[in-house]
């Protein structure tokens, strides 16, 4: 707790005034003890007093899949940084005034209220305010925002590329010339307070080897994990993730079972599906579906180092692909036809 206190002033994120006539400051819940984040409590807030926007771009699993290619396409080296204290960061637009935390009030003025500079954790416009400064940043810095993709960044200078992405307070960047990346990470050091993490190797539960013939990509560790959270750790392994000659329909008159962990465990493989298109599927929470869920588990416990290869100098051409199943379709036999790319 002291140690965030520290951080409030060094970042200069509060002045300690007299309480605002008829405005009611943001009150702390559950101050005795510190929450997740390490923020003294949980701030209360007001829609339209307190905050107004709240949205704040964050990029898609997506799209740092294509920064990898298109990095191990181009024999960029992936750095990884994090910013400390990063709400921290943000300036407030809106006039916000926070009681002093129990336990922590100034012992001159004790009735006072802090006047907010920056957001703090748990203000909802946090991470708006934050994306804001260092979007303001980057484009000052010269770099040109993606039109479509707002999380991503270009600069292009002499010839060389920088291409930064963000993902809250993580940043991914790299480029072709040492000398640019370096320059780059300085500017960050210098005007935020963050820690260089070095070469990417894990970000967003996903496990990043950058080597001289390419990248790979794959989650083993997530695989493992959620073998032995739903009990399937012991289980027998399989070679494929479903039979052949499997045909599912709707089951309307089978045994209905666990939502709860039937959701979980396809919310499980929905996110393993990252890096692992060989086991996307669709299935209702009913007791056969759960077997052929089973299976697939049985499956990644065979195959949990599988996952994404980016070639050094790999083609960035679009390619697509397309399946039919005639008349298929168990309930009304109607044709299904899959596209990928």
């Amino acid at each position: 707790m002291n140690e965030e206190l520290e951080n409030f002033e060094r970042n200069h994120v509060r002045d300690l005034v007299e309480p605002p006539p008829n405005r009611r400051p943001i009150g702390w819940d559950g101050c005795e003890e510190q929450n997740e984040i390490g923020s003294p409590g949980v701030l209360s807030k007001e829609e339209g007093i307190d905050y107004e926007e709240t949205f704040a771009p964050v990029a898609r699993l997506e799209a740092i899949r294509i920064l990898l290619a298109f990095a191990a396409s181009k024999g960029f080296k992936l750095q990884q940084m994090d910013v400390k204290s990063t709400f921290l960061n943000g300036f407030i637009e809106e006039d916000v005034y926070v009681r002093q935390p129990p336990g922590f009030e100034n012992a001159r003025f004790p009735d006072r209220v802090y006047k907010l500079r920056k957001d703090l954790y748990g203000l909802k416009q946090a991470p708006r305010a934050w994306y804001s400064r260092l979007k303001s940043f980057l484009l000052k810095s010269g770099f040109v925002m993606g039109s479509v993709d707002k999380t991503l960044f270009l600069l292009s200078r002499g010839g060389d590329t920088l291409i930064v992405q963000i993902y809250v307070d993580d940043i991914i960047f790299g480029g072709s010339s040492h000398t640019l990346v370096s320059s780059f990470a300085e500017q960050m050091s210098r005007e935020f307070e963050m820690s260089l993490m070095g070469e990417l190797q894990f970000f967003l539960g996903l496990q990043i080897k950058q080597g001289l013939e390419g990248t790979f990509v794959h989650q083993a560790k997530y695989t493992r994990d959620i073998l032995k959270k739903f009990n399937m750790g012991d289980s027998k392994p399989m070679k494929t993730p479903m039979s052949t000659n499997m045909a599912l329909d709707a089951d309307e008159d089978g045994e209905a079972m666990d939502q709860k962990e039937f959701r979980g465990m396809i919310g499980s493989l929905l996110y393993l599906t990252t890096t692992r298109q060989d086991i996307q599927f669709a299935a209702s929470p009913r007791t056969s579906h759960l077997q052929v869920v089973k299976r697939i588990f049985r499956y990644l416990k065979f195959t949990p180092e599988l996952g994404l290869w980016y070639s050094l100098g790999s083609s960035l051409s679009l390619r697509g692909f397309s399946d039919a199943d005639h008349a298929g379709c168990q309930i009304d036999r109607k044709s299904t036809a899959h596209a990928n790319s």
